[in-house]
């Protein structure tokens, strides 16, 4: 039996999304109040064979990690996932999206765990969802590794503090996505599919590109090819020059459950970057190519292989 937590801010000052998630899920799903309080609302639990909890806070989870991670650290060390469920937006963020990212501050270089399988596991539900439940004003997308904690004074030291896989799971970009019923209804009914599969993937570590980098997306939807982390590239110029940078790639791919089989960078990334991607994929003996390989998945997996 496999475990997952999710959080979800129950403020609806703070969050628009999380609150009617945790509605969905308490109205069609067979909840079971736990022992556990936190914040003054007990925990939820359902299983189907694997053990999911689902837990209530006064504020997102990494916009107080340093009063939150003791209480991971208590009740939720031994878990195998554990995502975070709120709302996307931002300066030219897309609009109409259902999003998921690992975490990470890649300035810093510190980088939470992330496991390939539940990351695609929980990409393709979404996507499968969608076109379900015939959504298609919406998009399903990856999104570049980063944390909100920072913009909230959060040291990223406190990232690698918690031992388990954690994911943003998100909807976004405006008021009017936030609140489409159908969309939350997709979200809803894609964590419990997180541990739908553990298949014999060919992992990929990405560096460089945009935050919404969509040959990501595309690939992960019909091979059996998922990503570890995606380095954006307004987050590694000025931060992954010569040994210092070599280390913070070290410490990204080490996050990566089961390692990587390839590096992928983008072929718009300066020089000496594309360089260092070369230099961590000989010491790891794995491929490396820049992301134009993407629009050929098939051969990519003969160089992985």
């Amino acid at each position: 039996m496999k475990k997952a937590v999710y959080f979800f801010c129950a403020n609806r000052n703070i969050d628009p999304v999380a609150p009617n998630v945790f509605n969905y899920l308490q109205n069609n799903i067979n909840f079971v109040e736990t022992n556990i309080t936190i914040d003054g609302n007990p925990v939820m639990e359902y299983n189907n064979g694997n053990n999911f909890l689902f837990v209530r806070l006064n504020n997102v989870l990494s916009h107080d990690y340093i009063k939150y991670l003791p209480i991971l650290e208590h009740y939720f060390n031994d878990f195998d996932v554990a995502g975070i469920i709120n709302w996307h937006e931002g300066t030219n963020a897309p609009d109409r999206i259902l999003t998921v990212h690992s975490t990470g501050d890649i300035p810093s270089g510190f980088f939470s765990k992330s496991n390939p399988n539940y990351f695609k596991n929980l990409f393709c539900s979404l996507e499968k969802n969608r076109l379900k439940n015939q959504l298609d004003t919406f998009k399903v997308m990856t999104e570049a590794t980063h944390w909100s904690g920072i913009p909230y004074k959060q040291s990223p030291e406190l990232i690698i503090k918690y031992d388990v896989p954690i994911y943003d799971i998100e909807i976004g970009s405006t008021l009017e996505s936030w609140k489409d019923e159908t969309a939350i209804k997709i979200l809803s009914e894609s964590l419990i599919d997180i541990f739908s599969k553990e298949d014999q993937l060919n992992t990929l570590l990405s560096i460089g590109g945009v935050h919404f980098e969509e040959s990501y997306s595309k690939i992960l939807h019909e091979n059996d090819i998922s990503i570890g982390h995606i380095m954006a590239n307004q987050w590694v110029v000025g931060n992954y020059s010569g040994e210092v940078g070599l280390e913070k790639i070290n410490n990204c791919i080490k996050s990566i459950q089961g390692g990587i089989n390839g590096i992928i960078f983008h072929d718009n990334l300066k020089g000496e970057y594309k360089q260092q991607c070369r230099n961590i994929a000989e010491k790891y003996n794995v491929y490396c190519g820049n992301h134009r390989i993407l629009k050929t998945p098939n051969e990519l997996i003969k160089l992985l292989k």
